[in-house]
């Protein structure tokens, strides 16, 4: 039987990516704590190079990157299943993941997520400069998906996609802050969409 091992901390976004799509294909896994914030373990700096999260090990294999990661355990054990079967379906997925990472994961989560989340909970005062500029970045973003997505009721149709759970851990912590209000209020369909998504059981059973 072949073995997962997940390297992450539980409340990355990406390793929740991650974690989700295990979770919908019942697949076991072992979760392997990694300290982001401290200097980099030359033991995991080993399996991925950058020092990045999340890593998968199959097998004694490594895989980093999470695009490559949850395409690969779609083929292996969701057979497909969270990949539109039509070419420009699989593009807009591809096209929504790359927004995610290029575009909306650096202000939502290294900026307004930091800021209004975990810098005050380590006594320190919010840069509200960088969460001023970042905001409407973040709303840039989501416009961009809101173009793109059908929401009827995932992103892509009616069934979920690698998409869905690409955004959905960003989502999370961003209706955490005070910002989520300013950063929504123009996206109808990606609000019905989180109202649909955020009650999903492999969505709440890896942020439990």
């Amino acid at each position: 039987m072949t073995q997962y091992t997940l390297y992450g901390p539980a409340l990355s976004t990406y390793v929740r990516t991650v974690r989700m799509i295990l979770a919908e294909t019942n697949t076991p896994y072992e979760l392997k704590a990694v300290d982001i914030f401290s200097d980099r373990d030359p033991d995991y700096l080993a399996k991925h190079p950058f020092g990045k999260v999340p890593t998968l090990e199959v097998d004694g294999e490594t895989l980093y990157e999470t695009c490559a990661i949850v395409e690969y355990l779609d083929t292996v054990v969701g057979n497909r299943a969270f990949t539109p079967a039509d070419p420009m379906g699989q593009a807009r997925m591809r096209q929504i993941m790359a927004i995610v990472d290029s575009y909306l994961y650096a202000p939502a989560i290294s900026t307004i997520t930091i800021q209004r989340l975990i810098v005050p909970s380590q006594g320190g005062q919010p840069d509200e400069a960088a969460v001023a500029e970042a905001t409407p970045k973040v709303k840039t973003a989501l416009a961009a998906i809101e173009a793109i997505a059908s929401c009827s009721p995932y992103l892509l149709g009616p069934t979920i996609t690698l998409a869905d759970f690409y955004l959905m851990p960003v989502m999370l912590y961003l209706s955490k802050t005070p910002e989520f209000a300013a950063v929504t209020d123009q996206i109808p369909k990606l609000n019905a969409w989180w109202a649909e998504v955020s009650h999903r059981p492999s969505f709440l059973e890896v942020i439990s």
